[in-house]
């Protein structure tokens, strides 16, 4: 008889400001077909809220995009775009998906400016009312990527709220002026907002203050001194305070808690500034994966392949590898994750049902040219591991102890 394919699933995310996950499951299913060519390949490209959310969601869901020039992170215009999916004779209310990271993700920074006191989610309050415009009363919001840290506070300015200082002068954008923040004024927001499903898919790990709050975490990562991370922890600290007081009532969620409930701090606080006016906050996989059917299909793999741009020890705090190993793990499904780097505590993956990791990088080299190559890394790197996997199997049919 015949022996069957092998059957394997890639489910990988995207690699920032370089490959969307599906062009990253494209890559390593070339690479895998070089060894296996007959090989049932299962490509399930991923998101996680981050770049390419709404392009994915409108694929899988029938829908379309829509192109939208609106404020970016460091106030220029940009293009940029949401979901919309539904209508027609579809049932429930037409849902938009805002993605944050299209009009104020990192890749929208330019490195010399990447300055999160300065950076704006205006224009993702820009999306969300052109969504509105459009008809949408259901508005999913995609966190991840973001090149901000102003706890949303200029969402809040773009959808119609007045955040002042103590001098009632408007706020400058960015995380770097929330310090000064005495009054939120919300007679102004977009009355639309009361009658909308407003749903923020956010990683729960990421708060908004504290020890772990999300200047501390992540502001570095977008160009933060230690000087400024302090004060952009003041800031959203000052910024929590004052939703609280000043917008929370308005919306009959006094109990909230802003600084430490779960996802709070995501996409640099936008988490807590939309949940200020209604939002709710929900684990991005729970939404994100809807539909797609994961479970059963990682069961039905014998082997399952992932990656992301990097691996190390926020991979375990709900990234999208983390993910799907503990996903596979209980299907009794090995799992390889393929990384563009690997840092400190990527071990730590192997308690979350990694089987094994390794890093598409050849060679030393720039990060410039790492970006522009990655889709040929993935598939030589995915190459090379079919071929060791295929010569472990040689080797254990030629031991006569093997089970």
């Amino acid at each position: 008889m015949t022996p069957r394919p092998h059957r394997i699933a890639i489910a990988p995310s995207g690699f920032k400001e370089s490959l969307s996950a599906a062009r990253v499951a494209e890559a390593i299913a070339t690479g895998v077909r070089r060894v296996i060519p007959d090989a049932d390949l299962d490509l399930i490209p991923l998101v996680d809220g981050g770049e390419g959310t709404a392009e994915a969601l409108a694929l899988a869901g029938g829908g379309r995009l829509v192109p939208v020039t609106a404020t970016g992170p460091v106030g220029d215009p940009v293009a940029s775009h949401f979901a919309l999916l539904g209508g027609g004779t579809t049932p429930g209310p037409l849902t938009a998906v805002v993605e944050m990271a299209a009009v104020a993700g990192l890749a929208l920074v330019p490195p010399d400016r990447r300055h999160p006191g300065a950076t704006t989610t205006y224009g993702v309050g820009e999306l969300i009312r052109a969504a509105l415009d459009a008809g949408a009363r259901r508005i999913l919001v995609g966190c991840g990527d973001s090149g901000t840290s102003d706890g949303g506070a200029g969402a809040l300015q773009a959808l119609g709220a007045r955040l002042t200082d103590r001098h009632g002068r408007e706020l400058r954008p960015g995380g770097g002026s929330l310090h000064e923040l005495e009054h939120i004024d919300p007679s102004g927001l977009d009355p639309r907002l009361a009658d909308t499903e407003l749903l923020v898919a956010c990683n729960p790990y990421n708060v908004l203050c504290g020890k772990r709050g999300v200047a501390r975490v992540f502001g570095p990562q977008k160009g933060a001194t230690p000087a400024e991370v302090e004060l952009l922890s003041a800031g959203l600290e000052r910024l929590a305070a004052v939703l609280t007081r000043d917008l929370l009532p308005a919306f009959g969620a006094t109990a909230l808690d802003l600084r430490t409930a779960p996802g709070m701090g995501a996409s640099g606080g936008l988490g807590a500034g939309l949940a200020s006016v209604g939002a709710r906050l929900l684990p991005r996989y729970d939404v994100l994966l809807d539909g797609l059917d994961l479970d059963a299909r990682l069961a039905r793999a014998d082997f399952v392949i992932t990656a992301e741009g990097a691996l190390d020890h926020q991979t375990v705090r709900g990234k999208i590898p983390a993910e799907v190993a503990r996903r596979a793990q209980a299907a009794g499904v090995p799992v390889l994750v393929l990384a563009g780097t690997i840092g400190p505590g990527a071990q730590d993956v192997r308690a979350v049902g990694v089987d094994a990791y390794s890093a598409i990088l050849p060679a030393p080299m720039t990060l410039v040219e790492a970006i522009g190559r990655s889709g040929e890394f993935l598939a030589d790197a995915s190459e090379r591991a079919m071929r060791i996997m295929a010569l472990g199997t040689r080797l254990t049919r030629l031991d006569p102890l093997a089970a």
